[in-house]
């Protein structure tokens, strides 16, 4: 009875193994998420770079509201 046991508990565990993914699904798996890290990546570069961008515009207003400013207070005084 105890050799039975033993041989079903090793058939389970073999069953069990066996159930796991095979190394062609865990090389799928690895691609599927070096895909979803690159994407995830470029999103946040292109959130970055948006965010350059708005900075450099609104310094550049700045910048040009200022010279207008100064142009203004030049022509009040001649």
């Amino acid at each position: 009875m105890k050799k039975l046991n033993l041989l079903l508990l090793a058939g389970a565990v073999a069953l069990m193994a066996a159930c796991g993914p095979s190394a062609k699904e865990k090389a799928e798996k690895a691609r599927q998420d070096s895909i979803r890290i690159a994407d995830s990546i470029a999103k946040v570069k292109a959130y970055e770079d948006s965010v350059a961008a708005a900075q450099a515009a609104a310094e550049q207003a700045r910048l040009d509201s200022i010279a207008q400013a100064e142009e203004a207070q030049k022509a009040k005084k001649k």
